[in-house]
């Protein structure tokens, strides 16, 4: 059985420990395991996570994911699946990773590469506090994490007036263009939803707002013809290189020449996921769209070098 991971994160004080305690308290919760890395020697958050139930709690008390932690993930997550391997239990249904206020997403998802062998479906969530909004977003963290996750959801709803609500949602959207919005005002359909992996649903070109954020841009790069894979795993490679971790997301299909299907091409910062071939995509369009932060597009074009694309805002 395939075990869904989830990497759960969010600015300090988004909200993250409400929206995981409110998903442990339905019934859906079964048969999930919850990991809390926490900054700091008091594991608070686990206290919190564990008080009055029996989900599994693994504490890791030595500082942020991403910057503290090298095989410490990995083995956590070894040891939760050799224990219930040792007790005659399947796979736990989800494994939920409750990540630092100050953790970014990529580096913990390259760990997680490092696992082969755990048959592991990954996704990111990530939180958006409606009363805070891009307060934040100044935090290379935070922007980190609203573009890198496949969902976002908005807490802190109930703090809001209408107002403050709906320019929220449109301060996620514009940070988080390739993530589902879950908008609910009822926070254990908040949860389910969050904690569904399938929720979020593929988003690729559509409802991509420009100028929402001044230091994220998001730009679609289109290929008007099928393109070569050495040439394209170049400008991926180069891509990278030259924008580190201003590069926050990449999410798109492409048409390779001699492919009877596109590849499906995604990154969550520069962690580039296996190109695949997307047999399901029923569209001529081929392109890739590009979240950048604190660089434009005319740093970006010269890397394409002789491909057959054209850049311009995703909006």
């Amino acid at each position: 059985m395939t075990t869904d991971f989830l990497v759960l994160t969010g600015f300090l004080g988004s909200g993250k420990t409400t929206l995981l305690r409110d998903f442990l308290a339905l019934p859906e919760a079964v048969d999930t395991a919850v990991i809390v890395n926490e900054v700091g020697a008091i594991g608070l958050d686990g206290a919190i996570l564990a008080e009055g139930g029996d989900v599994p709690v693994l504490l890791l008390g030595n500082g942020c994911v991403c910057c503290s932690l090298g095989g410490d993930l990995e083995r956590s997550v070894a040891r939760l699946i050799a224990a219930r391997a040792r007790a005659n239990l399947p796979p736990a249904r989800r494994i939920v990773l409750e990540t630092s206020g100050v953790s970014k997403p990529a580096p913990i998802l390259r760990s997680l590469a490092s696992l082969p062998a755990l048959d592991l479906r990954v996704g990111v969530v990530a939180t958006f506090d409606c009363a805070r909004g891009l307060a934040v977003g100044d935090f290379e963290e935070a922007a980190a994490q609203w573009a890198g996750a496949q969902a976002i959801v908005l807490t802190k709803r109930d703090l809001v007036d209408a107002v403050c609500l709906e320019r929220a949602r449109k301060e996620a959207r514009g940070v988080g263009p390739l993530a589902a919005l879950i908008d609910e005002p009822q926070r254990a359909a908040a949860a389910r939803a969050a904690f569904t992996l399938h929720a979020a649903a593929p988003r690729f070109v559509a409802d991509l707002p420009e100028g929402a954020h001044p230091r994220i841009t998001p730009l679609l790069a289109r290929f008007v013809a099928p393109v070569p894979y050495e040439a394209l795993a170049t400008f991926l490679d180069d891509l990278a290189g030259f924008c580190g971790e201003r590069l926050l997301r990449v999410k798109g299909v492409v048409r390779v020449q001699g492919a009877p299907a596109p590849l499906l091409i995604q990154s969550v910062g520069t962690m580039f996921s296996a190109p695949r071939p997307f047999a399901s995509w029923n569209s001529n369009e081929s392109f890739l769209v590009l979240i950048l932060r604190d660089a434009a597009e005319a740093e970006v074009t010269p890397l394409a070098g002789g491909l057959p694309v054209s850049f311009g805002a995703a909006g």
